[in-house]
């Protein structure tokens, strides 16, 4: 009935809602819609191979890539699988999957072959593209007892002979097989509610589990991250992410391709490289993990390198240490800390305008379209104390591929359990202060680790740190300091070092070294591996 007619009431119909399963034209059509806006502005630098990818050639290659993909039945659900360092070809997976309906699943190639053995038996692709250099990797995966699957494989090479020297197998060529056509292809039915990527998470628990990430929610997290951090058209940023981490994909790179900003590449993102690259290339944003920003302020060259392109940089994957913030700060670039997960997002919270420097331990506020809570068993907890950390909004993802159980724990009632613990303080800020499973109790006090490694980081024998909670008779557990660093360090000086700066309950009651810390994923500490070397008192 229409607004005149006498029978409504003379009230006009409601517009008809659009579920999320509604196929629309625009969903996953992301290089199509940008190279019609911006067919000329340079949307790819493949810093590797020194060449630049316009939004009209990046489109062009998803097409053919497309056709490529729907040869191998890579559509309306089905999958392609990579194993490979950062290169445009899964740019151009990411842009064709989006027109066929497939999803883009990308695989560490840092894992051991029993690991990815796992993670391709329940990723079942119908293609699998190998990077040359991991060739013999990929074929000890195949030959592997878990391995319960056998794709189609593609080798992917920068060009002839590169990487041969590990190309001990047989398998087609990418460059070969890509077909010359690259005129505009028939989209497939896609909705926001379909999956885009499948995306691993980090595994320090046992077998990664594949994140089922839609359109919806790549999507979502991009407007959350162009309106929460400020992002620009004009905008450079220097990948140092992984591709095969939610990283590589939905903290810049799915932003900047939104928007039409530049997004360079590399096959290794060094510490020096991204250095060199900032002036290079007039990189305007960064975002990194605290490791890497801590050896970019140590390097030789930082004093040297020209950082005022700079409009903001974002540590995020951890705690970032004061004294590495201030290193920044004191070369007047704008540093503040990120916070996400695989799950979801991954960006979260951002700081508000004209942010003090007080609130530098606090990842901000939650972003525009992100609702943020602190929970304990009765629900949540009053600003202050310390709960879970829970996280809701259309940025989320749907679950986890084939674990319904582990699905219901994480996403089950709509609020995305992130297994970290927080507080938020009287300004609505949110300070994250470590890991449910990383928290101990000594003599019945809560012992927050990343608040006691903060401190003892600004040691200036302490390159690193991590603190533990390890068994003890009297008090139940106490800490245990693992540090990279000067191994002149005594226990006693670090006590005193220490003392009248956290409570004394707190002061590790022992002390450990390592040469280096162990890593996983994207640089980032493997406190797992710390604990089952170091876990005892």
């Amino acid at each position: 009935m229409g607004a005149d007619d006498p029978d409504d009431g003379g009230v006009a119909d409601g517009p008809t809602p659009c579920p999320d399963d509604v196929p629309f034209d625009w969903v996953g059509a992301w290089s199509e819609r940008r190279a019609r806006l911006s067919p000329e502005k340079v949307g790819l630098v493949d810093a590797t191979t020194d060449r630049a990818f316009t939004y009209r050639e990046l489109d062009a290659h998803a097409n053919r890539t497309a056709r490529l993909l729907r040869e191998y039945g890579v559509a309306d659900g089905g999958r392609v699988a990579t194993l490979s360092r950062n290169r445009p070809e899964l740019v151009d997976c990411f842009f064709a999957t989006g027109k066929t309906g497939g999803v883009l699943a990308p695989l560490s190639h840092r894992l051991a072959p029993p690991e990815l053995a796992a993670m391709l038996s329940t990723v079942d692709p119908e293609l699998l593209l190998v990077e040359a250099p991991f060739a013999d990797l990929a074929r000890d995966v195949l030959g592997h007892d878990d391995c319960t699957v056998a794709p189609e494989m593609l080798v992917v090479a920068d060009a002839e002979g590169s990487g041969s020297s590990a190309l001990t197998v047989d398998w087609p060529r990418y460059g070969e097989r890509l077909p010359a056509d690259d005129s505009p292809v028939d989209f497939a039915d896609v909705s926001l509610s379909d999956p885009q990527l499948f995306l691993h998470t980090g595994g320090s628990t046992g077998v990664p589990k594949e994140t089922v990430v839609s359109h919806r929610s790549v999507v979502w997290n991009s407007f959350n991250t162009i309106t929460a951090w400020g992002l620009r058209p004009e905008d450079t940023t220097p990948m140092v992410f992984p591709m095969f981490h939610t990283g590589g994909w939905n903290v810049l790179t799915v932003p900047l391709f939104h928007l039409g900003g530049t997004v360079v590449i590399a096959r290794e993102f060094d510490p020096e490289t991204v250095l060199r690259s900032i002036p290079e290339h007039d990189a305007s944003v960064l975002v990194a993990v605290p490791a890497v920003l801590r050896t970019m302020c140590r390097h030789d060259d930082w004093g040297e390198t020209d950082l005022s392109s700079l409009r903001f940089v974002k540590s995020g994957g951890g705690p970032c240490r004061e004294s590495v913030m201030e290193a920044w700060w004191d070369r007047d670039v704008d540093l503040s800390q990120g916070y996400g997960l695989t799950e979801c997002g991954p960006n979260n919270f951002a700081m508000p305008d004209g942010w003090s420097h007080k609130k530098s331990e606090s990842v901000g506020v939650p972003a525009m379209h992100v609702d943020a809570r602190v929970v304990d068993d009765d629900g949540p907890v009053p600003r202050g104390e310390v709960g879970e950390l829970e996280l809701a909004g259309l940025h989320a993802a749907d679950g986890y591929w084939q674990a319904p159980t582990e699905s219901a724990e994480t996403f089950g009632d709509g609020w995305v359990s992130t297994g970290d613990l927080a507080r938020v303080d009287a300004d609505g800020y949110y300070h994250v202060v470590g890991r449910t499973k990383n928290m101990y109790v000594s003599g019945g006090e809560n012992v927050y680790p990343p608040e006691i490694e903060s401190v003892v980081s600004t040691h200036p024998k302490v390159e690193e740190v991590v603190v533990l909670g390890v068994p003890d008779e009297q008090w139940g557990q106490v800490g245990k300091a693992v540090v990279e660093g000067d191994e002149g360090l005594t226990l006693e000086e670090l006590r005193e070092f220490l003392d009248g700066k956290v409570a004394r309950f707190k002061l590790p009651k022992h002390l450990a070294f390592v040469d280096e810390m162990p890593t996983s994923g994207p640089s980032k500490i493997d406190r797992q591996a710390v604990e089952e070397r170091f876990g005892e008192s």
